[in-house]
């Protein structure tokens, strides 16, 4: 399928305050996918957890060709092999998403500016200020 017609799907993920509970999105077709039940951990953490979340979603959804959409450069650089995993938790989310992803694998993982990552939209809305 071209990349005109594959699903996106975007992720995000933090937590407040830092490390503290985690909270996830991933955004497809419109809808935000929130979880807020994955313990506590670190921003590093989240991210790889949303990156998680996101492929979980599109898997889900059945969607035949898709890719993921984050903010974090460094997350979706270790994701795509380019960049270390620098400690031992982060390596372990890698190792897992790897796992998740061999059977249906995203077209691509790429980043996009945080003005534009509707799952980081979806998670302020959730904290006003």
């Amino acid at each position: 399928m071209s990349g005109k017609h594959r699903l996106k799907v975007f992720f995000d993920g933090g937590c407040r305050p830092n490390p503290g509970p985690v909270e996830v999105a991933a955004v497809v077709r419109g809808v935000a996918h929130v979880r807020t039940d994955l313990g506590h951990g670190t921003n590093g953490d989240a991210e790889w957890l949303a990156l998680i979340h996101a492929l979980e979603v599109a898997q889900g959804a059945g969607a035949a060709d898709f890719e993921l959409l984050g903010d974090n450069r460094g997350v979706i650089e270790q994701a795509n092999g380019v960049a270390p995993c620098r400690s031992p938790a982060l390596q372990a989310h890698h190792d897992r998403f790897t796992a998740l992803a061999a059977a249906h694998p995203p077209a691509r993982i790429r980043w996009i500016k945080r003005a534009q990552n509707l799952a980081g939209i979806a998670l302020a809305a959730r904290h006003p200020r």
